[in-house]
């Protein structure tokens, strides 16, 4: 390859062919003292049929007295020889050239494509930022940085294996990265794993004690293994380092709630709906907590206030007409429970409730569908036998309505005395 062959070539053509040539070259010696470690011969690309065009030994840097040109590094020196020193000069200043230049250019591309992947996960674009920052990260595989980008784009992207797998090989590398093993953990809850979840949130909160998301995530998870206790201290700390976080009021709530302390748990609803008045089921989680605690009216309020911005939800309308009935108003009540069971065939609960108000509101013929639907789903409970003997008597089938409560009586004997936060039913 001449000079003006070279000259003919764009930058990126030819620095890397003659960083490649100059690394073949090389016959590389490696002395500690006088000892030669290893030894590679190569044949120049420069010169057909001339096996050997040059040497190259590190030595000690205290051979200084080699007759050698040589170049001096800490700790050693580098001798050269070759048939013309001028031509070897000239090459190695191209050589370490190139490969200063060629690595130049890898990290600037790294460092784009990582950027691009950045404003692409910024914008909601997961796949595109998996795209651009898997190309990031092949180029930099020791960025820290972008490698926690992609994890966090795979667990977006809802990729969860690819971001487990990945997750765990950065965690052994980076090691002490609350990043990493926070990302981890959300992919690991994404799939269930809880219990890793948690040791992977843990880890990541003992590295950056002061992020609050990390305390909010393991609140999360603490709900899902239902350890409200653990649930509470998580969200309490989440709070204490982010007191703006709605989110996290409502789950502390939750928590409570789920733990017999309806008063906080109240407090912490109020707290949600002030800082964000639509935080999800801000208002349907305030009514059961005024349930609880037999404020009916307050509750049936804040039931319908969740409707009116919910106005799908199933379980909404199930708490709705459960309390109407309660509270005599059967045919409000029946409304809401027939919203209820359309809108979700399989919960037995609703079913119960809704021929239990039709009991109540006289419709005897049609409540027994609604209640055989209820012990078709929940054969367990005593509780629609009890109802559907009623309507059965009703409706003068008084042999019928024998077996049903006689089927009443004996899984009444068998349920299971409720404790705490007890629905018990008042057949």
């Amino acid at each position: 390859m001449n000079a003006s062959v070279v000259s003919s070539y764009p930058m990126k053509a030819w620095l890397p062919e003659i960083h490649r040539a100059f690394k073949s070259m090389l016959r590389i010696q490696i002395f500690f003292g006088h000892s030669r470690v290893a030894q590679r011969r190569t044949t120049s690309r420069f010169a057909s049929g001339q096996p050997e065009l040059y040497d190259m030994s590190i030595r000690p840097s205290s051979m200084l007295f080699s007759d050698r040109p040589h170049f001096a590094f800490p700790g050693f020196t580098l001798s050269l020889s070759f048939p013309s020193r001028w031509t070897a000069c000239v090459l190695l200043c191209l050589g370490l050239l190139a490969g200063a230049v060629l690595h130049g250019q890898t990290s600037g591309e790294a460092t784009s494509l990582a950027q691009k992947g950045r404003a692409a996960l910024d914008q909601g674009d997961f796949g595109a930022a998996v795209q651009f920052l898997e190309q990031a990260h092949q180029l930099a595989p020791d960025d820290s940085q972008t490698a926690t980008d992609l994890l966090l784009s795979y667990v977006q992207a809802g990729r969860i294996p690819q971001a487990i797998s990945f997750g765990d090989e950065a965690a052994r590398k980076w090691p002490g990265n609350p990043k990493v093993h926070h990302y981890l953990g959300l992919a690991l809850f994404k799939v269930g794993h809880n219990k890793e979840a948690a040791a992977e949130l843990q880890k990541a909160q003992i590295e950056a004690p002061e992020a609050s998301g990390i305390r909010f995530d393991l609140g999360l998870v603490m709900l899902a293994e239902q350890n409200y206790d653990a649930a509470a201290d998580a969200l309490q700390a989440a709070i204490r380092l982010d007191k703006t976080n709605a989110l996290a009021h409502l789950l502390l709530g939750r928590a409570y709630q789920n733990t017999n302390r309806s008063v906080p748990a109240l407090e912490e609803f109020r707290a949600a709906l002030k800082l964000d008045p639509n935080v999800p089921l801000g208002h349907y989680n305030l009514g059961f907590a005024y349930a609880s605690l037999g404020k009916n009216p307050e509750a049936i309020a804040e039931y319908r206030v969740e409707l009116r911005r919910n106005p799908d939800n199933p379980e909404v309308h199930y708490q709705l007409g459960r309390l109407l009935s309660e509270s005599g108003d059967s045919r409000a009540a029946i409304t809401e429970l027939k919203q209820a069971t359309a809108l979700d065939a399989e919960n037995a609960d609703a079913f119960y409730e809704l021929g239990k108000a039709m009991v109540a509101a006289g419709d005897a013929e049609g409540a027994a569908p609604a209640l055989r639907r209820a012990i078709e789903l929940k054969p367990q409970d005593p509780s629609p036998h009890y109802q559907l003997a009623r309507c059965l008597q009703k409706t003068g089938k008084s042999e019928d309505a024998k077996i049903e409560m006689q089927k009443f009586a004996e899984l009444k004997k068998t349920e299971p005395q409720s404790g705490g936060m007890a629905t018990g039913r008042i057949h």
